[in-house]
């Protein structure tokens, strides 16, 4: 019988850093959905979307958003297919295009902060609320120019507004239940794939860059909107992850239970200890709570690349 994995192994779940590792990894996962699945046109978007995010894409800089990079990309796409699989246990299984447009959805659902070369100032991050609408304009001629299947074109769009927050996920015009099931699981791997990195906490204070980039949301402070990140979350739970997406994220429980022989969503488990250290940052005054937040550097980054007042006190 397998041992409970260590700290370590647990943290390396949601470790995603290296694309290629996070291929291999895909690979394996969807091998056991289906041991023939022809992965060409999920291979080629993984390609090109490393691409877009490198400055090696045709006719486009490199994706500069701090909050919304490579990583955050690949810790969504990654939770996406072991929520599948998840799924696969259940009983509930996908077809192989069905598994494709999830792959697609998840690795083009931020691709919209990507920047024309001619659009050379900025982050990207002024397109916040308008994202996903560019990014479904990129997918739309994407799919035409490299010769994937025009039926793909009406889901996708489906999925990738999934992950709109200025759209109701009710509003979304869905042609049938199937896709309204895809949907929610790029909508729930969105969600809980992002939290769950170890590094959640400290990259809030990218999003806050971010967010004061496009002059939106309500915060007077970093120490504001990590002080309203545990509301975001238990609203986002019961709302979104239990509402709308009808708690499909337990499903993940069921891929570690196969997978690691532990039934837990080890997910869920790394979101709760990042809200309830969050908890520990926020009692701390404005002058004290950065003190917390150490993991990858990521204080000393922001501050480099931009000072508000309250990163260098």
């Amino acid at each position: 019988m397998r041992n409970i994995p260590s700290t370590c192994e647990i943290h390396q779940l949601t470790s995603n850093d290296n694309p290629d590792e996070v291929w291999v990894k895909t690979v394996d996962i969807i091998r056991h959905i289906n041991p023939a699945f022809d992965f060409a046109l999920a291979r080629a978007a993984f390609l090109d979307v490393l691409c877009l995010f490198r400055g090696e894409y045709p006719g486009y800089c490199a994706i500069k958003t701090p909050y919304h990079d490579l990583r955050h990309t690949m810790d969504v796409f990654l939770c996406s297919i072991r929520l599948m699989h998840g799924i696969h246990l259940s009983g509930n299984k996908l077809l192989d295009h069905e598994i494709t447009l999830i792959m697609l959805a998840t690795l083009l659902h931020d691709i919209g902060y990507a920047q024309f070369q001619h659009e050379n100032s900025g982050t990207g991050a002024q397109y916040t609320l308008t994202h996903v609408g560019r990014g479904i304009k990129f997918m739309q001629s994407y799919l035409s120019e490299h010769g994937f299947p025009a039926e793909f074109a009406v889901p996708l769009e489906c999925l990738m507004n999934s992950t709109n927050p200025g759209i109701a996920f009710e509003e979304i015009n869905f042609p049938d239940k199937r896709t309204r099931l895809l949907a929610q699981i790029v909508g729930s791997a969105d969600i809980v794939g992002q939290m769950s990195d170890r590094t959640y906490l400290e990259k809030l204070l990218f999003l806050f860059l971010e967010f004061r980039e496009a002059n939106v949301g309500n915060y007077a402070s970093l120490h504001d909107l990590l002080s309203q990140t545990k509301f975001f979350y238990e609203n986002t739970r019961e709302k979104k992850l239990e509402g709308s997406f009808d708690g499909i994220y337990k499903n993940l429980s069921l891929h570690f239970k196969e997978t690691v022989r532990i039934g837990k969503n080890y997910y869920i488990e790394s979101i709760e200890k990042n809200i309830d250290y969050l908890s520990k940052v926020i009692a701390l005054d404005e002058t004290e709570y950065l003190s917390m937040l150490k993991r990858g550097g990521i204080n000393d980054i922001a501050n480099n690349l931009i000072a508000p007042p309250e990163l260098t006190r």
